[in-house]
């Protein structure tokens, strides 16, 4: 009987095995770009530019490393991360957003309250995704890093949001006068003649005067005011360099019924603000206090035009303040001063909205100190000039020093023995800036010549 033999089948071609690439170097590189190409952007592409610039152009460098980790799990590993794209979208979405709106601080306050809802939604969202498509040990843990990152920015940015309209609504001290389409808020106390009026420096506020005001009020009326951008004043169309400050305030005490001539009175760059004021108004000042001023003629006039620019770390400030870095902080590491001035100096300085004065002003700075150098002489008006410790083997700021006190016939230049800002935040530095006002009040008053010490 014939056997059958069962066909042969041609022999199947097996697959190669699938590549297995190294996803946690993927990961890796992929967070790696996006974080250079956001500090790129932010620091040298865009560096110093306005809030929604940075913001913007960061969002766009942190949407790059999220497209580059789906595009490059998905050509070179077996485990495609194409849940990557969303980030991506989401954040390129935004980014472009805040540049093409441009949005100022209003829209960027009221974004702050559905931002951090959805990129804690966003977080949670990515959080199960890298969980399930990738394990321990091929960049997880990375990932899972960065994402606590987002939720944890996510939570404080709400807080930061509650915390400045909470303070933004609190009552102030003061009184809001109208100078022009906006208002300006301003702090009066006491009574008699002449009154002092106090301008604060970069990041400074009326309620930086709260060791020194107090005092002085005890002898004569004084008055504390904020600066367009600052503390409790409204925002001001305009540049905020010297001339458009010292229009702001010859208006706000007018409007207040306020009456001249003043003791004026600048500490550091608030001394180029009120060298600025005494220069336009001349009749308008009876003396003069320069607390440690800054240095105006560190530029030359030619080059004092204000700039659209800032230093491009003041310029990340606004925006690291919206994720809340400011309410990680203690309000005593900010302050020295006294309760409530320290937590509102603290909440108000600190908020985007001081940043971004900061920043405004920083970039109009050298407009400011080259309108501060047509104060060429005060005449015989009393000038105190302190300045602080700290500055030994600075021989250009000493000269700048001697050449304010030089301003006036009848001028006294002192040495405190107290740093820069304890002059106004520690009570033995204020009591030597007290020292100071009172000496200039008196030979106001009196007619007389400046203590010499």
């Amino acid at each position: 009987m014939a056997t059958e033999t069962a066909p042969t089948l041609p022999p199947r071609s097996v697959p190669p095995p699938p590549r297995r690439g190294p996803i946690r170097w993927v990961v890796a590189t992929s967070l790696g770009v996006g974080l250079a190409a956001a500090l790129v952007l932010v620091l040298v592409v865009v560096a110093g530019a306005r809030e929604h610039v940075i913001t913007g152009s960061a969002l766009l460098g942190f949407a790059l490393g999220w497209a580059v980790l789906a595009v490059l799990s998905i050509r070179l590993t077996t485990r495609p991360q194409r849940w990557a794209f969303v980030p991506a979208a989401g954040m390129a979405a935004t980014g472009l957003g805040l540049l093409v709106l441009a949005p100022g601080d209003a829209g960027l306050t009221a974004a702050g309250w559905v931002w951090p809802a959805v990129l804690l939604a966003l977080a949670v969202w990515m959080g199960v995704r890298i969980r399930r498509d990738l394990a321990a040990g091929c960049g997880r843990g990375l990932l899972a890093l960065v994402v606590a990152v987002m939720a944890v920015a996510a939570v404080v940015g709400m807080a930061e949001t509650v915390a400045v309209a909470g303070h933004r609504s609190s009552a102030s001290p003061g009184q809001s006068h109208d100078v022009g389409g906006y208002r300006l808020h301003l702090d009066c106390t006491g009574s008699g003649s002449p009154t002092v009026v106090l301008q604060g420096g970069l990041g400074s506020m009326s309620s930086s005067w709260a060791r020194i005001a107090p005092a002085v009020s005890r002898t004569t009326r004084v008055c504390a005011y904020d600066r367009a951008g600052q503390g409790w004043s409204d925002d001001s169309p305009h540049a905020p360099d010297g001339l458009q400050a010292a229009a702001d305030l010859h208006t706000l005490l007018d409007r207040a019924g306020e009456h001249g001539p003043y003791v004026l009175v600048g500490h550091s760059t608030g001394g180029s603000y009120a060298m600025t004021y005494a220069a336009r108004h001349p009749r308008q000042v009876a003396g003069v206090v320069l607390l440690d001023s800054a240095d105006p003629y560190q530029v030359t006039t030619a080059s004092g035009s204000a700039d659209l620019n800032a230093p491009a770390e003041l310029a990340l400030l606004p925006s690291l303040a919206r994720l809340g870095i400011g309410q990680l902080v203690p309000a005593s590491v900010w302050s020295s001063l006294p309760e409530p001035a320290a937590g509102q100096v603290a909440a108000l300085t600190t908020s985007p909205r001081g940043w971004r004065n900061v920043r405004n002003e920083s970039a109009a700075m050298p407009a400011l100190f080259g309108q501060a150098q047509a104060l060429i002489t005060l005449g015989s008006t009393p000038l105190v000039v302190l300045t602080a410790a700290g500055h030994d083997g600075n021989p250009r700021w000493s000269a700048a020093q001697e050449r304010m006190a030089a301003l006036s016939t009848n001028s006294s230049h002192r040495h405190a023995d107290a740093t820069h800002n304890a002059l106004l935040d520690e009570e033995r530095g204020a009591q030597a800036s007290g020292r100071a006002i009172d000496d200039v009040i008196r030979a106001v008053r009196t007619g007389t010549p400046v203590e010499p010490t």
